[in-house]
């Protein structure tokens, strides 16, 4: 009876508005991580938002800090015997873009069309951080206590790569101590399929570049006697990477995805909604499912590149326009599934693997510089409760909870 009458409390906050009224009030908030003059914007969000919704449920909150980015640690203790359930968030958002919207569409505005809200972190993360805050809400309304210990943390520089993130998880590890990681943040399988995900991607960033020389020189004269730092970079590039995405540096990839993950992504269908793109199904590892590309494989993507002419300092990559380039950067990402992939790549042994093309082809090459980087959450598919199967007790609740309300098999 107390699981339906949180539930039904849940309920009642969506169908009376006040979940749309709440998200909208955050939303309307700016939280560009990506635009440095939003700095007191992030620091609003925790200290005007979440801290006094967290301080209503009982949560003792504090703002930690790494360098220039904020974070709020709120934790409420129901019984030190008790397991604690350690959930995460992030409040800022990427630009806003607010003339690249649809018209009626603002980025800080949340607009309902059809069956479907508008508005910049609606879906990332201040809705799902929303929704999770709601819940506990729901439940201790309900039975005054949650039965369970909660840690949360709330993150501020998300879309930059989570600075600080790393360096204050490991200053705060005993503080951080938790029985169980909930992070409501990732895309579903399709939209119509809760999805339970027992890890998350890794990734590395990192830049590569030419400077062949000061200043561009007209194609029509050079062209043929300057070397061009695009095209030395476009053959190292494919040298890391096939034409169809196959990763060619076997250090970069698993040696093989375990048959027990094989066995759970069987179940995973990778589906693109009416809105997303359709899947290229020979792109990346052959021989893999859509799902075991994703979760089980590693994946190479050339974020951005640019050609052109170093003036003041300040690189232009339209101004090389009819003449040689000087200079060609490019940056790009390795991506890491969940389930068995290869070790995380770290600073000495990732630039010497990412460097290799480059130094093979004797290319005039900076050292690879690496950018953010992230490991795979520990709580891997390969990682089962009798070291068979893939699952974790908290698996097993989660699911339960979910057939209870959903009916699904």
């Amino acid at each position: 009876m107390t699981r339906d009458a949180a539930i039904a409390r849940a309920e009642a906050y969506f169908d009376t508005g006040r979940f749309r009224q709440d998200l909208a009030r955050r939303v309307a908030m700016p939280t560009e991580s990506q635009n440095p003059e939003r700095a007191s914007v992030l620091v609003s969000y925790l200290e005007d938002e979440m801290k006094p919704a967290l301080e209503q449920l009982g949560f003792r909150c504090r703002t930690l800090e790494v360098g220039r980015w904020p974070f709020l640690f709120a934790e409420r203790e129901d019984d030190p015997d008790r397991p604690t359930v350690f959930g995460y968030g992030h409040g800022d958002v990427i630009r806003g873009l607010d003339e690249g919207w649809s018209e009626g569409l603002s980025p800080w505005s949340l607009t309902e069309r059809g069956d479907r809200w508008y508005g910049r972190g609606v879906v990332d993360n201040k809705g799902q951080h929303s929704i999770n805050i709601a819940a506990l809400t729901a439940v201790l309304e309900s039975r005054g206590k949650l039965g369970f210990n909660a840690k949360y943390l709330i993150e501020m520089g998300e879309e930059m790569g989570s600075p600080g993130l790393r360096e204050l998880c490991a200053r705060e590890r005993d503080l951080f101590r938790a029985d169980v990681l909930i992070a409501s943040d990732g895309p579903r399988l399709s939209a119509s399929r809760p999805t339970v995900f027992l890890g998350s991607r890794g990734g590395v960033t990192f830049d590569l570049w030419i400077d062949a020389r000061k200043g561009g020189h007209h194609s029509g004269n050079w062209g043929g006697l300057l070397s061009d730092p695009a095209i030395q970079l476009a053959h190292a590039i494919a040298s890391v990477v096939g034409p169809t995405g196959q990763i060619r540096i076997p250090e970069w990839v698993p040696g093989e995805i375990p048959a027990n993950v094989r066995r759970v992504l069987a179940d995973c269908e990778v589906e693109s909604d009416s809105d997303g793109p359709a899947i290229d199904p020979g792109w990346g590892e052959p021989g893999l499912t859509p799902a075991e590309k994703v979760f089980g494989w590693c994946s190479f993507t050339v974020l951005a590149y640019a050609a052109g002419t170093e003036d003041a300092g300040e690189r232009h990559p339209a101004a090389c326009l009819g003449a040689m380039p000087a200079a060609f950067r490019g940056r790009y990402r390795l991506a890491r599934g969940a389930a068995g992939s290869a070790p995380p790549p770290r600073p000495p042994w990732f630039r010497h693997r990412a460097d290799r093309p480059v130094a093979r082809r004797g290319l005039p090459c900076h050292p690879a510089r690496p950018g953010s980087s992230l490991g795979p959450m520990d709580g891997r598919l390969d990682r089962g409760d009798n070291g068979k199967e893939a699952g974790h007790p908290a698996q097993s609740r989660r699911l339960a909870a979910e057939r209870h309300l959903l009916g699904n098999p």
